[in-house]
């Protein structure tokens, strides 16, 4: 025993020092001495994770757990197990666990992962809640209990976990940013939006016009909310195109407090500003040498309702179409696509995959809608994912309006020949919205906070309704639902067009 002692301990000095095949070596050797030594099996595991060799540590400590079911052996096997994304196994072992070690919280944290990670959410958040009993000090226990909670649409429990995260955590900048989302997902902006102001993207924005304009561009030159009446103020973008146009809302308010508004949106939303006006003074359009502006404060565009000190359903103001589009290039639209008696629908699957892979959904989803009698269906997929048009083409009717779309100027245009918009969370939802266009949103399981909790009506565009998946990852439901809706304005579109023949036949008698 005592030779088997020192090999394990000289093998344990090399793990240490990271001579990891020495230390592999002794060990071997003490297996040889003693092949039921659960320890040794379970130090074998530990290397092996070290080497990431997960398949070789799951199947050394699977025979330490054999001979010896300890609580620190089971530690080591859901760390492999949840590196090698075998979540099934670890719930295996739930029921004995919970019954040998109730008070462990790293193994009941561990369960509670797995769940997560198999989008069993309710039974998640029910170990989530057992573990945090058990040691409520758990920083990364609130945080994923919290998200838990915004996905299944209990919004003022994940207000509460992420208040506590605060606690846990106060003046971290990540954590203040997520807490800002659970507030502002409950409609709480009075609190939310202080918060928001640390969001990673409006650092990253900042930090690139400082670099663009260093001297005029400075921190201290960052607008507060301070009185700004005679002064020049230069907004600039940040995130996505969608959020863009939503926080474009703002524009006209922050246009009453200042001399003169400078704006500078992505590239390809510049013709849209162009023809909406929103009381910009100065549209950008690319990057202008400093000597050659002329700014006095300076502030990204999604700090605006803090900055303005919105609070309530100010936040929602032109919530009615406040973007519009060139009625001459409606027109030609109108000629070249849409001049047809037809229920007009246009359709996108996919925005930006970088941000969220949930939000993509597969082209032929749309198939059942398609299908519908009175309607005509426009493809408004660009770039990533108008690959997947040919699904469709290959057994109906669709126009690419897609591939002539080179700017959000040109796809306001079309859109405003549409009768509906179906699509999801993506830019072309905001635009509808902010075009007063009818628009059905199809969300995934998980959504953005910008929908809040209460999905049967959207706060920021009159002309959108939403519709969620009811199980995640299934679209087929949810589409049944929009299959529904569709057809209900089919049949208010055949009326109309058939009041308007009438009329039309009473005035030619």
């Amino acid at each position: 025993m005592a030779e088997i002692n020192e090999i394990i301990n000289r093998g344990f000095d090399f793990h240490q020092s990271g001579r990891l095949s020495e230390a592999e070596s002794a060990y071997r050797e003490a297996l040889e001495l003693d092949c039921d030594n659960a320890e040794i099996y379970n130090l074998l595991g530990v290397l092996k994770l070290q080497q990431n060799d997960t398949a070789s540590a799951i199947e050394w400590v699977e025979k330490a757990i054999q001979l010896n079911p300890c609580e620190y052996f089971f530690e080591t096997l859901f760390q492999a197990y949840i590196r090698n994304c075998s979540y099934e196994k670890i719930i295996y072992y739930e029921n004995s666990i919970k019954e040998k070690f109730p008070k462990n919280f790293s193994l009941l944290f561990n369960i509670a992962l797995a769940y997560k990670n198999l989008k069993q959410y309710p039974k998640a958040i029910q170990t989530y809640e057992q573990a945090l009993k058990i040691d409520p000090s758990s920083y990364q226990g609130w945080s994923n209990l919290a998200h838990l909670y915004e996905i299944v649409g209990q919004g003022k429990n994940a207000v509460s976990a992420m208040k506590i995260c605060n606690k846990l955590k106060p003046h971290d900048k990540d954590t203040e940013y997520f807490y800002s989302i659970s507030l502002m997902r409950t409609k709480d902006y009075a609190k939310g939006l202080k918060y928001f102001e640390q969001r990673y993207g409006r650092s990253v924005a900042i930090a690139t016009q400082s670099k663009s304009y260093p001297h005029l561009a400075s921190e201290d030159r960052l607008w507060k909310g301070e009185n700004i009446k005679n002064k020049t103020i230069f907004v600039y973008y940040e995130a996505g195109y969608g959020d863009v146009i939503m926080f474009s809302r703002y524009l006209p308010l922050l246009k009453k407090k200042c001399k003169k508004l400078v704006f500078c949106p992505q590239r390809p939303l510049v013709p849209l500003f162009e023809q909406s006006g929103l009381g910009i003074d100065d549209l950008i359009d690319g990057y202008i040498p400093e000597q050659n502006m002329d700014f006095d404060v300076h502030t990204p565009l999604l700090s605006l309702p803090y900055l303005l000190g919105l609070k309530g359903s100010k936040m929602f103001e032109s919530s009615e179409g406040y973007l519009s589009a060139n009625p001459d290039l409606v027109n030609e639209y109108k000629s070249r696509y849409f001049n047809n008696n037809l229920l007009k629908v246009g359709i996108k699957w996919q925005g930006n995959t970088y941000y969220d892979q949930d939000r993509v959904i597969p082209a032929e989803a749309f198939s059942p809608l398609i299908e519908t009698d009175g309607t005509k269906f426009y493809s408004f997929q660009t770039f990533e994912g108008s690959e997947d048009l040919k699904n469709l083409t290959d057994k109906y009717d669709i126009t690419d309006i897609g591939t002539d779309l080179l700017d959000f100027g040109q796809t306001a245009a079309a859109l405003k020949n549409l009768d509906l918009v179906i699509c999801n969370d993506t830019s072309l939802a905001h635009l509808a919205g902010a075009l007063g266009i009818p628009c059905l949103v199809i969300l995934p399981y998980e959504t953005d906070w910008r929908w809040h909790d209460e999905l049967n009506h959207c706060e920021w565009y009159d002309s959108i309704k939403l519709f969620r998946q009811s199980v995640p990852g299934d679209w087929s439901q949810v589409f049944e639902q929009v299959k529904a809706s569709l057809m209900n304005g089919v049949a208010k579109y055949r009326a109309k067009v058939m009041t308007a023949n009438d009329e039309t036949t009473v005035m030619q008698g």
